[in-house]
């Protein structure tokens, strides 16, 4: 499942436009199936600054821990607090109620950002 209206990283974090300026970070629904039942989710504190590809957090599952990274540069607008309690969102809902953080970005370049065609080829060929 790779939504044709999101951008994503090379990294497995999907961003989605919530308005201009804003964008909504989660990880791809690849990502969760590859670290298996998340348990834990450590997010970024809401008014911290990121760079982009700076660490903004972790996602611990019963397999793995694995970094979330900031996939603009900006000011983390808000986070999903409901993963405190429930983590596995993650797995069930990682385009819904799964999402991470939003991001204030300060960085109109989505270069870095592939489409789905260009994100269903990586997790394809990798």
């Amino acid at each position: 499942m790779i939504p044709e209206d999101l951008r994503y990283t090379d990294q497995h974090e999907w961003v989605r436009e919530v308005e201009p300026g804003l964008v909504r970070v989660g990880i791809t629904d690849h990502a969760q199936q590859a670290l298996g039942d998340v348990v834990f989710v450590q997010l970024p504190e809401a008014g911290a600054s990121m760079a982009r590809g700076a660490v903004a957090g972790e996602v611990e599952s019963t397999k793995s821990v694995s970094e979330i990274f900031a996939p603009l540069a900006g000011e983390v607008a808000a986070v999903n607090e409901a993963l405190g309690e429930h983590p596995e969102l993650v797995n069930s809902a990682p385009y819904g109620d799964g999402w991470l953080f939003d991001l204030r970005t300060t960085d109109d370049d989505r270069s870095g950002l592939i489409d789905a065609a260009g994100y269903r080829s990586l997790t394809e060929s990798g």
